[in-house]
């Protein structure tokens, strides 16, 4: 297993993980490892998985994020939200995640599950998962970075005070959400520098599947669609393999200009697909 930061430090090259989601259906999970197996040929230096904070989706990520470590030789970072959970529980999660030899965490806060089994909320905000993990020791810890800020947050400032918090209580890497122009990833990590912050910051990308599903994705979280990507895809919305297609090279450009603007690698968010991420990463590694 790889030591991420020490990877981002010391790596020389850029560094490229890749982020999956626990199916829903339980039985689906033999499934799901097999499938992340087989994205181990594209070689990512590490992978994360979500967190499903409600009922049994709590332990099953748990357990998940254990044997995709486990059974793929991949370092997994597990993600971790504080919501609907208590300190106890939250300390019996980071135990259980240390017993399974996971040593890197992504800490968010995350949203209120729909669950009605959920439990309370001691822990509002992700600093103080943050200062939680950090207390307890034993893992490496990303915290969650927002170009165009959080869609709750009521200013771009209050967001980068909230996200330099996070950094200073522990946060050894930031990723970010997802974006669509490589300008406001640099504006972001330009005002973060200023802001004393000096771990690494790591863009989120996700290479455009569905144009409906894109329109989604963006009203959830805020992010802006520029109005060229928009316009080829709404173009040809209807045909799914041309809609790929602009995804994959507007990711492919999305990501170069990243790489040659000093970005440390690339957290691609694969939707649990591995053809679009297959072929940014084989365009990226040919030039």
């Amino acid at each position: 297993m790889i030591d991420i930061p020490e990877t981002y430090a010391r790596a020389g090259r850029p560094v490229f993980s890749f982020e999956f989601f626990l199916p829903k259906a339980p039985e689906d999970l033999d499934a799901f490892v097999a499938s992340v197996r087989a994205l181990k040929d594209l070689a990512p230096d590490f992978v994360t998985l979500t967190y499903g904070a409600g009922g049994s989706a709590r332990e099953r990520t748990v357990e998940a994020a254990g044997r995709i470590q486990r059974e793929t030789g991949l370092t997994t970072a597990c993600h971790l939200t504080c919501v609907a959970h208590t300190r106890a529980e939250l300390s019996a999660i980071l135990d259980r995640l240390a017993a399974l030899g996971i040593g890197h965490l992504v800490a968010l806060r995350g949203d209120a599950p729909k669950d009605a089994a959920a439990g309370p909320t001691e822990l509002a905000h992700a600093v103080e998962l943050v200062r939680l993990a950090r207390a307890r020791g034993g893992f490496k810890l990303a915290v969650a970075a927002y170009p165009e800020k959080h869609p709750e947050s009521p200013s771009p400032q209050e967001d980068l005070k909230r996200f330099v918090e996070k950094a200073a209580a522990g946060g050894d890497w930031a990723i970010t959400q997802l974006f669509f122009d490589a300008a406001d990833y640099f504006a972001f990590v330009s005002r973060a520098r200023a802001a004393g912050v000096l771990a690494p910051i790591v863009p989120g990308v996700m290479p455009v599947t569905g144009y409906a599903q894109l329109k989604r994705f963006t009203a959830l979280c805020g992010a802006r669609i520029p109005a060229e990507l928009d316009a080829r895809l709404s173009s040809v919305q209807d045909d799914p393999a041309k809609v790929a297609a602009v995804g994959v090279d507007w990711a492919a450009r999305q990501c170069r200009a990243l790489l040659d603007g000093g970005a440390p690698g690339v957290h691609f968010y694969t939707l649990n697909r591995s053809s679009s991420t297959s072929q940014v990463l084989a365009r990226l590694r040919r030039a």
